[in-house]
C-alpha cells in the first residue's frame, strides 16, 4: 500500500541499511522526516515498510530526490517506479516552474530516473558531496 506517512525513525534507517544504503545518524533522523516536503512509503499487508523515497528542499527554488529504498526481497516488481511516480507527481503539482530538483543516481538506478525526465549533468556540471563524520 502506497502512502504519504512517514515512517518511523527506526524503520527507516532498517530499510536505508536492508536496501544497501548508508545509516544515518539516528538523533537526526526524526527531525529530517519531519521536515521533508514530500514523503512516499510503501507498507506490505503485514505493514512493515517496504520501499521510501522523500523530496527535500527550501521550499521555493531548490528540491533534491532522497532516500528512495526498496526492501530487497521485494526489489524487480517495480516498486521503485510506483515510488517516483507519486514523488513526480508532487513534482508536477506542488513544485514551483523553474524550480531546480536535483538526486544523485546510483549505479544503474539513473535508467529508473530517465523515465520521470530526469537527465545527466555532466559535462555541464558534476555532482559534489561534503560527508561529515
Amino acid at each position: 500500500m502506497l502512502t504519504h506517512q512517514q515512517p518511523s525513525p527506526e524503520a527507516f534507517q532498517e530499510l536505508r541499511i536492508k536496501a544497501g544504503l548508508s545509516p544515518r545518524n539516528p538523533e537526526a533522523i526524526a527531525t529530517a522526516l519531519q521536515n521533508s516536503c514530500c514523503c512516499v512509503t510503501l507498507w506490505n499487508d503485514g505493514n512493515e515498510l517496504i520501499g521510501m523515497g522523500r523530496i527535500i528542499g527550501d521550499g521555493g527554488t531548490a528540491f533534491q530526490v532522497v532516500d528512495i529504498a526498496v526492501d530487497p526481497i521485494y526489489q524487480g516488481q517495480g516498486l521503485g517506479k510506483k515510488i517516483m511516480s507519486a514523488l513526480n507527481m508532487y513534482i508536477e503539482q506542488e513544485i514551483p516552474d523553474r524550480a531546480y530538483v536535483s538526486l544523485i543516481a546510483d549505479g544503474t538506478a539513473k535508467e529508473l530516473y530517465r523515465q520521470f525526465g530526469f537527465e545527466e549533468t555532466l559535462p555541464a556540471s558534476t555532482g559534489m558531496f561534503y560527508k561529515r563524520g
